[in-house]
């Protein structure tokens, strides 16, 4: 059976796509991103899904997203920041090498912007963001085998460490 080498999960800003690329370098192997694959079979972007189709249809098509990739990825997935919320994703990763990617609140606003792409945090982004980032903590950390802060971090400090932690 296929199996990840790596799960990277966190919050939006946390670095799951930036990290999860160069970690897939280090260790010689692919990478995957289930927003990525969530477009690719809507034929939209994320944001479009959530403004044309609503949340629920972009979950659906998310939790296909994650189920597969967990089945036919060998190398490092990132999923999308929500895609925890999901229990039948919860029971999917078990037994799978998670890594949480931590990120103080300054951090993870800095980088996701003013929100464009980003469509649950077009109003009030900074409010919306801790909301989020504190509403799914718990689940992140019960899922994680491996947890890495990445505030005040490069990313390829953070790729090192866990190529360390994976070893």
């Amino acid at each position: 059976m296929t199996q990840p080498v790596a799960v990277l999960i966190g919050p939006p800003g946390s670095g799951k796509t930036t990290i999860g690329r160069l970690l897939a370098t280090r260790l010689d192997v692919g990478f995957r991103d289930t927003d990525t694959d969530v477009e690719e079979v809507a034929g939209k972007k994320v944001s479009d899904i959530f403004v044309e189709d609503g949340e629920e249809r972009f979950r659906a098509l998310e939790a296909e997203a994650v189920r597969r990739a967990l089945a036919e990825h060998d190398g490092v997935l990132a999923l999308g920041g929500g895609a925890i919320l999901a229990a039948r994703a919860q029971e999917l990763l078990a037994g799978h090498r998670v890594v949480y990617l931590t990120v103080g609140l300054s951090d993870a606003v800095h980088r996701v912007g003013l929100a464009q792409a980003r469509p649950l945090l077009v109003y009030n982004p900074r409010s919306r963001l801790k909301v989020l980032m504190e509403e799914r903590r718990p689940i992140y950390e019960r899922l994680a085998s491996i947890t890495a802060d990445t505030s005040g971090r490069e990313a390829e400090e953070v790729a090192d460490e866990l190529v360390k932690e994976l070893a």
